[in-house]
């Protein structure tokens, strides 16, 4: 049986207006995110399929509120909710948001790869 906590998780991130903490559980990967600033990252999945996150995510929002665009229309959760989101989206966090969030490894390694090279080339 794995386990993680935001102290415990393997990887930590920090950027302007965010801190991630990550830990794969065995072919899913945990993460523990905090926003201080809005964050649009539409951006970022640029390049991917229909330029949008192609991962899905199961999560649950501590505070604040992370709205998901897709192509059925926007869907917004707040402090208190559990979530399911498919691929096929660009998210939208706001200051004040603390959220944790489950997707499969190998498609948010995939993803990742992708942003990360958004991010590098945008400074």
């Amino acid at each position: 049986m794995a386990k993680a906590s935001r102290a415990s998780a393997s990887q930590h991130v920090e950027l302007e207006g965010f801190e991630g903490h990550y830990a794969d559980l065995g072919g899913y990967t945990v993460g523990f995110e905090s926003y201080t600033v809005d964050a649009d990252m539409t951006t970022l999945f640029v390049g991917l399929p229909d330029d949008k996150c192609q991962c899905e995510h199961w999560g649950y929002v501590f505070e604040g509120k992370v709205v998901f665009h897709t192509a059925q229309g926007d869907q917004e959760f707040v402090a208190g909710d559990a979530y399911f989101v498919g691929p096929g989206h660009t998210p939208e966090i706001f200051a004040g948001t603390s959220l944790v969030e489950f997707s499969p490894t190998d498609r948010l390694n995939e993803t990742m790869e992708v942003v990360t090279r958004n991010m590098e080339a945008a400074g």
